[in-house]
């Protein structure tokens, strides 16, 4: 008892971090606004200029970055059961590579059909998460194969990535954000664009906690309580196929938030998906809209963008990771 209580008091420590760097986030750039400031012009109907910048400029792209924080924490802590290994995230097997490959294509073929992009990047995630899978399946997933093939195959598709940014980089001319992983120039339509598929994925990531812990026990445990295991992971590829593609559509190649938020939450609520998704969704959420605001100020006039930043955070934690699982092995 006092042990869920403990989680609970850190979920709503972490929504209230959340609704705090929403509006905080929304008011800090070249002209700052306080947090009344900005929840009046978020509410008035007038033609100022802190209406016309907030509502027009800032708030789509703070909320659009949280969304692409929540996908890409969830689509981790998915990917994390399906493959049962605590390194698996959106961009350390790779799926992110293939996402954007997609995207590059469908960019590429339909220049001037925007809306089909997120259902290109969809795609490209589902088959790549699915060729990994494959490789690394040999009577149970292999965590060293898994991540051994997520690296052949995300380089094999950042091969690919290179050869279009050079021979069409016309056609990709107006999708500079999507190319370098930033939120730059993201508005209200990008938001709406990505909006329907990020809902079906979290309202589904809701319903899965009882069954995820239940596959966590093993295959053969898992079967014996009654869960079919082989279609229940593949529901959870689309899934968290779904999430991931959605975040690249319009955020491009955003690394570590899948592998980085999950051990976070992991280490602060447990392994409990009950406990562990809520806590995920909250801190994906702060985290990239904080970080995101951290490089549209930290060299003005211009702005890093927020993939810069979030590497320069996650490397760090992938190598510590990296050498504590290490000392665990031994």
């Amino acid at each position: 008892m006092k042990a869920s209580f403990r989680r609970v008091a850190v979920i709503i420590a972490f929504a209230g971090i959340s609704a705090v760097s929403l509006f905080v986030c929304t008011g800090i750039g070249t002209v700052r606004f306080s947090v009344s400031e900005v929840i009046h012009a978020l509410f008035a109907d007038d033609d100022s200029m802190a209406r016309l910048l907030i509502w027009n400029l800032r708030f789509p792209r703070v909320l659009i970055g949280g969304f692409v924080g929540i996908c890409l924490s969830l689509s981790g802590c998915v990917l994390q059961g399906v493959m049962r290994n605590t390194m698996a995230s959106p961009s350390t097997i790779g799926v992110t590579g293939g996402a954007s490959f997609v995207g590059y294509l469908t960019l590429v073929v339909f220049p001037h059909l925007a809306y089909l992009l997120p259902i290109g990047s969809i795609l490209g995630a589902f088959i790549t998460t699915m060729l990994i899978y494959a490789l690394a399946y040999q009577k149970g997933v292999s965590p060293v194969k898994m991540i051994l093939s997520g690296m052949a195959v995300s380089a094999l598709f950042g091969a690919f990535n290179d050869i279009i940014k050079t021979f069409f980089a016309e056609s990709l001319g107006n999708a500079s954000g999507f190319l370098v992983g930033g939120l730059n120039g993201t508005d209200w339509q990008d938001f709406f664009m990505i909006l329907p598929y990020a809902l079906v994925g979290i309202t589904v990531c809701i319903l899965l906690p009882a069954k995820l812990n239940i596959l966590m026990l093993g295959d053969e445990t898992a079967n014996s309580l009654g869960l079919r295991t082989e279609r229940f992971r593949f529901l959870l590829i689309v899934i968290s196929s779904l999430l991931a593609g959605a975040a690249i559509s319009v955020a491009g190649l955003i690394s570590f938030v899948g592998l980085v938020v999950p051990h976070i939450a992991r280490l602060l609520v447990g392994s409990d998906y009950k406990f562990l998704f809520p806590a995920a969704t909250f801190l994906g959420f702060s985290l990239v809209t904080i970080c995101d605001t951290i490089g549209r100020v930290i060299l003005p006039p211009g702005e890093v963008p927020v993939s810069i930043i979030l590497s320069f955070i996650g490397a760090p934690f992938f190598l510590w990771l990296l050498r504590t699982r290490k000392k665990g092995s031994e």
